[in-house]
């Protein structure tokens, strides 16, 4: 029989992704319906080694819900990944009568966990709060759909310019190991070409299917570049090889970067944050540890942490011949 669950911390780490505030308020309003203290740890396993907790009830998390980022701040730690660090961050959960996690975050995060939890037995559950989707065992993790919209919505405008200027636009999005958001807002945002980690497109072929849209009478272009494609060194070394090699286009470079991490979260993930995190709670109150909660097919399930960190999302094989039709 499980321990009856009478104390939950729950903290964010590793990057920031609209819809963790939406997650924490879930975790600690789930926490009160179900008569259970919950704390909250600032600054991810820094504040866990350190003792920075804070208590949290229903009307602590009030108004947060359409934040972007993470009022418990983030940090990646150093100290947490060495026996001593771990240690300390297990004796003042133990100092503070804890005796159960919340992880909102991606690989780096789980990792952590699994390791504390082999080592100590402590309980955790997983919420997967990164904008690249890149952890296996969900559909789609938190933050991902805002980040999607926001690199949609700058790519409309960047195409504005493209035309006014009749310019070759390439655009880096976030994504160092899937191109899941490169994929989804090239699509959605009518780019010409899309480069991703997954498809090696080649730079030869490349500059072949920019010489087709220009002789087919298109004046501006844009490309979408995941910043993890594997054609060039840098979107800057792509520019240059284009303005070497394709007199008739003006070039530009435009790297969304960070403004992709922030925003209020959309609806989507307000409320995939808000079903997560009863999730979450709910399945800790039943004694399981050491689990992922995520979405398949809309219906929320739990994923070994040891398998979500193993391997990534894969991308959607259709939806690239989708691509590749409108773009003809």
């Amino acid at each position: 029989m499980h321990k009856t669950i009478k104390k939950i911390g729950v903290m964010t780490s590793g990057g920031d992704s609209p819809g963790m505030n939406a997650a924490i308020r879930s975790v600690v309003r789930t926490c009160a319906y179900h008569n259970i203290e919950c704390f909250g740890i600032y600054k991810g396993y820094e504040g866990l080694i350190d003792g920075d907790f804070i208590p949290l009830d229903a009307r602590s998390v009030r108004g947060i819900i359409n934040k972007g980022g993470t009022f418990l701040k983030s940090a990646r730690s150093k100290r947490f990944r060495t026996k001593e660090g771990r240690k300390a961050a297990h004796d003042q959960l133990l100092k503070n009568n804890i005796d159960s996690l919340v992880l909102i975050g991606g690989d780096g995060t789980f990792t952590g966990g699994l390791v504390f939890n082999q080592e100590y037995g402590f309980p955790v559950m997983g919420i997967p709060g990164t904008i690249d989707n890149d952890i296996n065992g969900t559909d789609r993790t938190l933050g991902y759909d805002t980040a999607l919209n926001t690199a949609v919505e700058a790519i409309d405008k960047i195409r504005d310019t493209a035309h006014s200027h009749d310019r070759l636009f390439f655009v880096e999005v976030m994504g160092r190991d899937v191109g899941h958001i490169a994929l989804n807002a090239g699509v959605g945002a009518g780019a010409e070409e899309i480069l991703i980690p997954e498809e090696d497109m080649g730079i030869d072929r490349l500059v072949e299917s920019l010489e087709r849209s220009k002789k087919s009478g298109k004046s501006s272009s844009i490309v979408i570049v995941a910043e993890g494609d594997k054609i060039g060194k840098s979107v800057f070394e792509l520019k240059d090889y284009v303005d070497e090699n394709l007199d008739e286009y003006d070039v530009r470079v435009s790297v969304l970067g960070h403004m992709q991490r922030g925003g209020s979260p959309t609806c989507y993930d307000r409320v995939l944050a808000s079903r997560m995190g009863v999730k979450a709670v709910e399945s800790l109150i039943e004694g399981k540890s050491n689990f992922m909660v995520g979405t398949i097919h809309d219906k929320m399930e739990l994923c070994p942490l040891e398998k979500a960190i193993k391997g990534h999302s894969k991308i959607n094989k259709e939806l690239i011949r989708v691509s590749d039709i409108m773009t003809t």
